[in-house]
């Protein structure tokens, strides 16, 4: 169980780790001259953005349960 924690725990780094890259991304498109040429890729971008976001969730939600069983 405790291994299954700690790749929990490193898990939702690397994903939170990605969720801000993909916001500096969304941010650095957003700015260029035209981001309408950049439309679909932005909203690639945020809708990955909102899946790791429940990913990020759910996870929080299984470390918590183990640590209250533990």
């Amino acid at each position: 169980m405790e291994l299954m924690l700690s790749n929990l725990v490193e898990a939702k780094r690397q994903i939170q780790s990605t969720i801000h890259k993909l916001k500096e991304t969304v941010k650095t498109l957003e700015v260029k001259e035209n981001p309408n040429r950049y439309k679909s890729q932005i909203t690639l971008a945020q809708r990955r953005i909102e899946a790791f976001e429940i990913s990020v969730f759910l996870i929080e939600r299984e470390i918590s349960n183990l640590s209250e069983n533990s």
